[in-house]
């Protein structure tokens, strides 16, 4: 037996050790009279001090949710909570530049929690940082969700995760029945576009996609919705189908459960993509729509909870510049736009792809993150002077945002 083998089996031990010894749950989170107890399974989550919750310290850039997690006992990283991804993932360097694809035993703990893992897979994402500003390090996925209940309060931007043993809710939210096509979670929903009736249908619940509601091209070809039929306008953007092209509209409305929005912003992808492979899936629901509510995940009893808060009818900005930019160089500083898009505010302001962005109104590039500079360019109504970097030539330009669609 090898050490590594040795060292998962002991802490397997633990972890029943631990759950036998639990003590009586407090009042508040109290379940029903316990049964005899069933066997436990060596993988589950174990959490800190024979506990059933935990608090993390999450970052979220813009709406994106990334957790400290020590893989093996080594030093803290982020990885990105991905409620759509099939497993978790750990990045290669992280795992020490193995050429294995995958690392056997291996243990991620999260502050208050430690998740067992037989196999963890090894991977890159090559055009990750480019595209998110922040450099790729792991993923929390479908077999992270499976083993505890995630709360993620995205207006106070805390994520709490429960024992799904005894997780109870008693909140004012409303409940969804999940469904799941292979990994990804399903949630249904009912919308309706200009010169199309009210229709039903499902949608992907994705965490790590920092848009509102995206639409498939598979399924709006099947159901004929054109951009013809409403007022529509072109973009891209890096971290939705790689930047290919897809159209803006606003829907009418779109409705989940008792939760209807009026005129919010759509993505219409134009790109037939794997995701969009099943004609039966609509599209995706993404965090810049989920930030509206505190969502909690319960895979376990494959059910979502939306809580509304104050942003439920906040209207969501999309990009105001006509610009898609990534991050370059070996800190990400280097904003370097990649498309513009005719008629916008970019394209008047005389910007092409290729140009870098040295710095807006006061701020140079070196004190910016992406986010940061995404942020900005969403802010209607604003002017800025931007500072280019054309080949090794200086040149300031003006900037003027404003509503696109």
């Amino acid at each position: 037996m090898n050490r590594r083998r040795a060292k998962f089996l002991v802490a397997c031990c633990i972890v029943l050790c631990g759950w036998a010894a639990r003590p009586a749950l407090p009042a508040q989170q109290s379940a029903k009279p316990a049964a005899p107890a069933a066997p436990q399974d060596p993988t589950a989550a174990r959490f800190s001090f024979a506990g059933d919750a935990a608090q993390i310290p999450a970052v979220f850039l813009r709406n994106l949710i990334f957790m400290p997690v020590r893989l093996n006992g080594g030093k803290p990283v982020l990885f990105e909570l991905d409620s759509a991804a099939e497993k978790c993932a750990v990045d290669r360097k992280v795992a020490g530049d193995t050429a294995s694809d995958a690392l056997q035993y291996a243990v991620l703990a999260l502050p208050g929690v430690q998740l067992p893992f037989v196999t963890l897979p090894v991977i890159s994402r090559d055009d990750f940082a480019q595209q998110v500003g922040q450099p790729y390090q792991g993923t929390l996925g479908r077999d992270f969700f499976d083993r505890v209940v995630v709360e993620i309060d995205y207006h106070r931007q805390t994520v709490q995760l429960y024992d799904p043993n005894v997780f109870t809710y008693s909140g004012q939210g409303k409940s969804f029945p999940l469904t799941f096509a292979g990994p990804v979670p399903l949630i249904r929903a009912k919308f309706e576009v200009s010169g199309h009736r009210s229709l039903s249908a499902d949608f992907a619940v994705d965490t790590a996609l920092d848009s509102g509601v995206i639409f498939y091209r598979g399924f709006t070809d099947s159901a004929r919705i054109s951009a013809a039929h409403f007022k529509s306008e072109p973009a891209s953007y890096p971290e939705v189908d790689g930047g290919a092209k897809i159209f803006l509209g606003r829907l009418k409305n779109f409705q989940i459960g008792p939760y209807q929005l009026e005129d919010i912003v759509g993505d219409f992808t134009q790109e037939n993509t794997r995701a969009g492979a099943d004609k039966n899936i609509a599209g995706a629901i993404g965090s810049n729509f989920l930030r509206r509510f505190t969502v909690i995940f319960d895979f376990p009893h494959q059910r979502v909870i939306l809580d509304p808060n104050v942003q439920l009818n906040h209207d969501t900005d999309e990009d105001m510049s006509g610009l898609s930019i990534v991050a370059k160089g070996p800190n990400l500083k280097v904003f370097e736009v990649v498309a513009v898009q005719p008629g916008t505010p970019g394209a008047r302001a005389g910007i092409v792809p290729g140009d870098v962005i040295a710095g807006i109104g006061d701020d140079a590039a070196a004190d910016l993150t992406l986010s940061a500079v995404r942020d900005l360019f969403r802010q209607i109504g604003y002017q800025y002077k931007v500072l280019i970097d054309r080949k090794g030539q200086t040149i300031t330009t003006s900037l003027q945002m404003r509503r696109r669609i």
